[in-house]
C-alpha cells in the first residue's frame, strides 16, 4: 500500500474487508516499505485507515473524571523494511527535529544517558528507571555486580553460529517492570544471518515492542534501531573478517496506536504532507541529515550537563 489516498473503488474495499478485524478483535496489519520512511509512512495511513478505536491509559478527564480525550486508534503493526540502510533516510513528519533525532540516537546507540538510570536501593532516587541501552548493554540481575552486555554477546554468537536462532536480547525485568509507572515499550531484538543469491551474508533484524507510540515515537525508535543494525553487523564483519551487510529490518508492535488528543495534529500535518507532496519531498538523506546531526551534538552535550546539575 503506497498511499491510501490513491486506494478508490472495488480496491478500496478488498483491502478494508481484509483487514477490519471481528468483533473484540485488535486489527492486524502489515506495512512494507523499500526505506525506512516509506514503511513508517504506510504504517501510519494503515493504522489511522483501519485502526481501532479504543480508550487508553493516558486518557485525560475533566474535574469530575468524565473524559474529554477521544478514543486512540490501536492496532498490531507488523512494518517491514526491505532496505533499511537505503535513501531518503529520514520523514520529515516525524515529530520532532532533526536535532532530536540525534539526541535520541546517542541515548540509545552510545548510552549517553545510562547514568541518568536511578539506583534500585535508594527509594529516594528519582531519576529514570532504564534506558534501553543500559537494558541492551548492561543487563542486571538484582544484587548483580556486573551486568550482561547482550549486543556484544550476540556479535560473538554470531562468529561462532553465523546459522544460530539464538542471537536475541531482551529488556523486560518481570521483578520490576510490571509496576514501574513507564516499563519498557521495547521488547526484545532478534538477529539472524542469511545469504543474499550473491552469497553476500546479510544481518536480518526482528524488533517485538509491546506497546508503541506510532506517531510520536515510532520513527524515532526505528531509526535508532536500524542504526543499531548497522553497527552490529559492522562489529560481525571487525570479528570475522567476512563482509556482512545489513538485511531486512521487521518491527513488531502488539499495541501500535494514535492517542485521540494527537489526531487532529496528525491529520494537519502528516496526512497534509502526503496528499500534497511528492514523497521525495517529504523526506531527507542521510547525507543532508549529517550535517545538521554534526551540528546538534554540542547543544546536546550541553543539555545533558545541566541536566545532570540538576541530578547532583
Amino acid at each position: 500500500m503506497k498511499n491510501i489516498n490513491d486506494l478508490t473503488g472495488a480496491r478500496k474495499d478488498k483491502i478494508r474487508a481484509a483487514l477490519e478485524a471481528g468483533p473484540g478483535q485488535i486489527p492486524i496489519i502489515t506495512a512494507r516499505g523499500a526505506s525506512l520512511p516509506e514503511a513508517w509512512e504506510n504504517s501510519m495511513l494503515g493504522l489511522y485507515a483501519y485502526g481501532t478505536d479504543i480508550k487508553t491509559e493516558y486518557d485525560r478527564t475533566d474535574s469530575e473524571g468524565r473524559l474529554i480525550d477521544p478514543p486512540s486508534k490501536d492496532c498490531t503493526m507488523i512494518m517491514i523494511v526491505e532496505n533499511p540502510s537505503q535513501d531518503p533516510f529520514i520523514h520529515k513528519a516525524f515529530p520532532g527535529g532533526l536535532e532530536t533525532l540525534e539526541e535520541y540516537r546517542q541515548e540509545v546507540i552510545e548510552g549517553v544517558k545510562d547514568h541518568w538510570v536511578r539506583d534500585p536501593m535508594d527509594p529516594e532516587d528519582k531519576r529514570w528507571e532504564y534506558t534501553y541501552h543500559e537494558r541492551l548493554f548492561n543487563y542486571r540481575l538484582p544484587g548483580a555486580g556486573n551486568g550482561t552486555d547482550q549486543m556484544r554477546e550476540i556479535v560473538k554468537h554470531l562468529a561462532r553460529a553465523p546459522h544460530s536462532r539464538r542471537a536475541q536480547a531482551i529488556t523486560w525485568q518481570p521483578w520490576k517492570d510490571a509496576g514501574i509507572e513507564d516499563p519498557p515499550c521495547l521488547q526484545s531484538l532478534w538477529f539472524r544471518l542469511v545469504k543474499d543469491p550473491s552469497g553476500a551474508e546479510r544481518l536480518n533484524l526482528n524488533v517485538r515492542f509491546r506497546s508503541r507510540d506510532g506517531y510520536d515515537a515510532a520513527f524515532m525508535n526505528c531509526f535508532a534501531l536500524v542504526l543499531m543494525q548497522e553497527e552490529t553487523a559492522r562489529q560481525l564483519a571487525d570479528e570475522t573478517g567476512r563482509e556482512i551487510k545489513t538485511g531486512r529490518y521487521l518491527d513488531i508492535s502488539d499495541s501500535y496506536h494514535i492517542y485521540g488528543r494527537r489526531i487532529d495534529d496528525f491529520e494537519n500535518r502528516f496526512l497534509s504532507q502526503v496528499c500534497t507532496r511528492k514523497f521525495e519531498e517529504r523526506t531527507w538523506t542521510r547525507a543532508f541529515a549529517q550535517e545538521i546531526f554534526n551540528e546538534a551534538k554540542r547543544g546536546i552535550a550541553d543539555r545533558i550537563a545541566l541536566q545532570d546539575a540538576k541530578y547532583k
